[in-house]
């Protein structure tokens, strides 16, 4: 599947806060709850594709408010355990628009989207970016996770293509919902490395407290 054309207007649509992924990375996910275990069957059954949302709001609430930019997912494998859970790893395709949400019945939420502005995600363009230009961002980041407890394999990172670097250290790092939702929404992979800088030399100023860069 190579075309936003081929690509559906609704999905079921899972809310999960400090969570963001991209076109060409992949995750994997634990699924306990009963609704999100009926949402990975529906799912399992059509053309397994979810969206993957942050919550604005309390992420106990049913039905928080959500930001308005996705990822687009395809479970690419799946393991149902024996407690009743679903291990999945979800395959990420393009960001997306929400436009609004459909009333179902159903346990877990579904929502009409639209790929307007994302239409380079599938494309998988090449940006003009070079390894030497992350040296600081590596080693601004290597203070941060260190002092604040996160272990991260750099040395399988540094073998990642350009994007697939910016994007996992984008998904990884210890950032607040609305730092990482600026990274999820920025237009390309220069920008996105750009307001990356701009987070990490906050947390730096700021001795790695978290204020939220607007």
């Amino acid at each position: 599947m190579n075309k936003i054309n081929d690509l559906p207007d609704s999905i079921p649509v899972f809310p999960l806060s400090n969570f963001i992924f991209f076109p060409n990375t992949s995750a994997p996910l634990n699924i306990f709850e009963p609704r999100y275990i009926q949402m990975i069957n529906q799912s399992i059954k059509s053309n397994r594709m979810i969206g993957m949302i942050q919550p604005k709001g309390l992420t106990n609430s049913l039905k928080p408010d959500v930001f308005k930019v996705g990822s687009l997912g395809k479970i690419s494998s799946f393991n149902e355990t024996d407690d009743g859970r679903y291990v999945i790893v979800l395959n990420g395709i393009t960001r997306f628009n929400i436009v609004k949400e459909i009333n179902n019945e159903k346990p877990f939420r579904e929502f009409k989207i639209n790929y307007e502005g994302f239409e380079n995600d599938i494309k998988n363009k090449e940006e003009d970016i070079n390894f030497s230009d992350l040296n600081l961002i590596f080693q601004d980041l290597k203070n941060i996770f260190e002092k604040q407890g996160y272990i991260i394999n750099w040395n399988e990172l540094e073998k990642q293509s350009i994007d697939q670097t910016i994007n996992t250290l984008s998904m990884a790092s210890p950032f607040s919902k609305e730092e990482k939702q600026m990274l999820l929404e920025a237009k390309d992979l220069r920008f996105r490395k750009k307001k990356l800088e701009q987070i990490i030399k906050l947390y730096l100023s700021d001795n790695f407290s978290n204020k939220t860069l607007q």
